[in-house]
């Protein structure tokens, strides 16, 4: 079966598009610096924001009632049960591929832990205007990407929940969200996020 591309607010089962039952996730996050609109010159000499963009990749875990169990974000790259791990902190958004990844081991996740939140959200204060080809995508332990969501929207907001992942009867479910926030760290989009994914 193949990646699926899905479109903001649609939901897939993991487990129906792997092939193998699921152990591991990686949850692989890219954007890009808008292309500045300054002409020739403006690129080659104008420096700014339109050069990097630093956005920071998190994850926060959430119960079913939507208490906040733990955070995985650039200030603690590992989770407190160890079953999350960060890649790290990118700068600038430069370069093809993953800019920030966070790796999900589910045999390791503590049974109490519903909802998974990721989001993306810029600790300097650059909105996503400018910022492009931003994208969550979620591949499997044998490598396969399971689903990819794109984000299309621009605008003067600091941060975006862009996916989420819920247990359902034992499996999981990936959300495609694309929600706009305030805020410059995750920590500042917790009631927006609690609001969207615990009714």
């Amino acid at each position: 079966m193949t990646s699926v591309s899905l479109a903001k607010h649609q939901t897939i089962s993991l487990a129906k598009q792997s092939a193998s039952a699921l152990t591991k996730l990686e949850f692989g996050l890219g954007w890009d610096p808008a292309k500045a609109k300054s002409g020739f010159f403006g690129k080659m000499f104008g420096g700014g924001s339109s050069d990097s963009i630093d956005l920071d990749a998190s994850v926060v875990l959430l119960d079913a009632r939507g208490y906040k169990i733990d955070t995985v974000w650039f200030r603690q790259t590992k989770s407190k049960c160890g079953s999350i791990k960060h890649s790290g902190d990118n700068l600038t958004g430069e370069g093809d591929g993953d800019d920030e990844t966070i790796y999900l081991d589910l045999t390791k996740l503590p049974s109490n832990v519903e909802h998974l939140a990721f989001t993306v959200n810029s600790f300097r204060g650059q909105t996503f205007n400018e910022v492009e080809n931003a994208y969550c995508r979620v591949v499997d332990q044998n490598d396969k990407e399971l689903a990819k969501f794109q984000l299309t929207e621009q605008g003067s907001h600091t941060g975006v929940l862009i996916a989420s992942l819920e247990r359902k009867g034992g499996e999981w479910a990936f959300t495609a969200q694309g929600m706009a926030c305030t805020g410059r760290t995750i920590d500042d989009m917790y009631t927006q996020i609690l609001a969207q994914l615990v009714q």
